[in-house]
This record gives structure tokens, sequence and C-alpha cells, in this order.
């Protein structure tokens, strides 16, 4: 790292009043999201786990940083691709594996799988298997927040292809008209389900979308969990004081396919690799943390083996456990 950009990174730290134990937290969350998504891919070769999931590796910064600002009263809503922001928000991983595995224990007593999870006890009002569904869902939360007067704010993790959706512009309108405390967070992983964002928004940037409604929006590097963190810390502040959304745009890149069945043919090998080699946000937040004194190598070493036995204990949690029985299929199915 430059001089420059270390001492860029020390302001950062220090302006946001981060903690030792803080960035630490939160370097251990981005390691334990990466270790649970290629612990499920391995699952998912091994035919373990059934139906389609969709991984959010090389996307650590976003679900981390977008999540630290919030307490445990503020409300995040998901997407498709949300075991990150699962995680980030406080998920229980055991529960989490064994709604992937299809077991009783699990989130939704194994009924659900990768798309349904949620945790209304630490504000995870859900995943979501529909583009751009979680944006009215937000919205909805964060007028009741408004009406009834309790004070938290919303989080609504979205990517690049909501925002071609219905449901994106409706809900930024009427927080906007409605003056809502809800923070619009776009993970633009550059990619849809089947070709780049370049051939499917006329636009530079998703955070000019903004403007139309009179939100406060910015595009910033999702991969640089101190800049989603400033970001984000800024809209959670202007939400909880009553000055309405904000819509950021966070870039950054999945590393897997869009889900489990995806060849990538739609970018290059050579891209991956770049983005893989010089682009890895838990290996940036790694380098901050080591020139900042606030790590060592031997630290890092201990929160990755931490993360390697928590999601092996998850795992097992997991395989212990029971399958629904067949005399439970038509439980559950409407409240």
């Amino acid at each position: 790292m430059s001089n420059q950009l270390k001492g860029v990174s020390n302001q950062l730290i220090n302006e946001l009043n981060l903690e030792k134990h803080d960035l630490t937290k939160m370097m251990y969350d981005m390691i334990l999201i990466r270790k649970f998504e290629e612990n499920l891919k391995q699952l998912y070769q091994q035919g373990k786990i059934h139906g389609t999931m969709h991984l959010c590796i090389g996307q650590e910064a976003t679900a981390v940083g977008a999540c630290f600002p919030l307490t445990k009263e503020d409300k995040i809503t998901s997407t498709h691709r949300g075991h990150g922001h699962s995680i980030a928000k406080g998920t229980d991983v055991n529960k989490m594996v064994a709604e992937l595995l299809g077991k009783v224990t699990g989130y939704c007593k194994g009924k659900g799988g990768s798309m349904h999870i949620a945790d209304m006890e630490v504000g995870n009002l859900g995943a979501n298997g529909i583009v751009a569904a979680g944006l009215p869902l937000g919205t909805g939360a964060a007028l009741t927040s408004q009406m009834k007067k309790l004070g938290y704010v919303v989080l609504c993790f979205f990517g690049d292809g909501a925002t071609n959706e219905g449901a994106f512009h409706e809900s930024l309108n009427l927080a906007s008209v409605w003056n809502l405390p809800i923070v619009f967070f776009c993970e633009n992983n550059l990619y849809g389900m089947s070709g780049s964002i370049k051939e499917m928004t006329n636009i530079e940037s998703i955070a000019v979308r903004g403007a139309s409604y009179g939100i406060p929006s910015e595009t910033i590097d999702g991969n640089d969990i101190l800049e989603v963190i400033k970001a984000t810390t800024a809209a959670v502040e202007r939400a909880r004081h009553n000055n309405g959304p904000t819509l950021i745009e966070a870039n950054t890149y999945r590393w897997e396919g869009h889900s489990r069945s995806d060849a990538r043919k739609y970018r290059t090998r050579e891209e991956e690799k770049e983005w893989k080699k010089s682009n890895d946000p838990i290996e940036r937040f790694k380098t901050v943390l080591l020139e900042n004194g606030i790590i060592t190598e031997d630290d890092f070493a201990e929160l990755n083996e931490k993360a390697i036995k928590q999601i092996q204990d998850a795992v097992e949690f997991a395989e212990s456990s029971e399958s629904p029985s067949l005399d439970t299929l038509m439980t559950d199915i409407y409240v």
C-alpha cells in the first residue's frame, strides 16, 4: 500500500471513530462470509443442497460495511444473493446451513432454502427470490417505523438488475414523497443473469437515478469497506434524523456465476482473474489493518482458522439435524 493510500485509510479509521475491536470484528465477518459461501459450494457439488443458490464471494465488503452502522433494531431487506447480508446482520449460521440442507432446525424448518432466510430478532426481514421485491417491502417497513414512531432505519439491499424494475422506481418515489427513514443500497456487481449492466442500462451510473426522485445519491467503491462504512453511516444518520432516504450505488464484483448453473460465458476468465488479484475486498482490508498496526499476520491466520471452525461446526450441526417429516408437508404454508 502506498503512503498516500495508507494515510487515507488511517484518516478514515479516525474519522469514523473505529476501534480495534470494530475493525477486527468486521475482518472476521468478511472472512466468515467467504468461508460460508465456499463451504456451500462444496456441499452443493456433493449433492447435499438441492435447488439453486446465489453465492456472494467477492462482495463481502458491501454486506459487512453497509450493516456496520445499523443497530439490532434497524432492519434490512435482502436479495436472492443474501447470505452475506444475513451473516453481517447477525443471523445464526447454524440455522442458515440447516435451512440450506433442508433440515427442521433451519430458519424455515428446511422448507425455504437459500432465498427465504429471515431472522426478525436481529432485524433481518429476509431474502427474496424475486428481483426488486425487497424494495417495496423495505419501503413498507420504513413507513411502519415512521407512522408508529418506532425509530428504526431500514437498509434495503438490491442488485443492479433491480433498478430496471418498476418496484425500484415506485419505492424510491414513495420514500422520497413521504420522507421515509430508508437507505437504498445497490450492489452493482456489473453483471445480471446473462449479460453486462452496460447492455441493460443506458446510463453511466445507477446513482444518477436518485436525482429523478430528489434523493441524495452517490457511487462508491463497494470493495473498500471503509468507503462503504463512510457512505452508509452518513445515509443512516440522515434517515435517523428524519432527513429522508439515500441511494448508494456500491460497485463490486461477484466471483462466481449468477447461480450454480451459470457458465459465465458473458465475461472473460482474464477479467475474473484480475478482479480476484487486485480487488479482493478481504485482501484490501487486510492490507489496511496490517499497515496501520491493527492486526498482524498471525492475528489474521487466527481469524481465518476461527471462521473455518465456526462453519465446520455449523455444517456438523446441520448434518446431524433431522429432515422434515412428510406429515408436515402442508404446515406453515399460510400464517
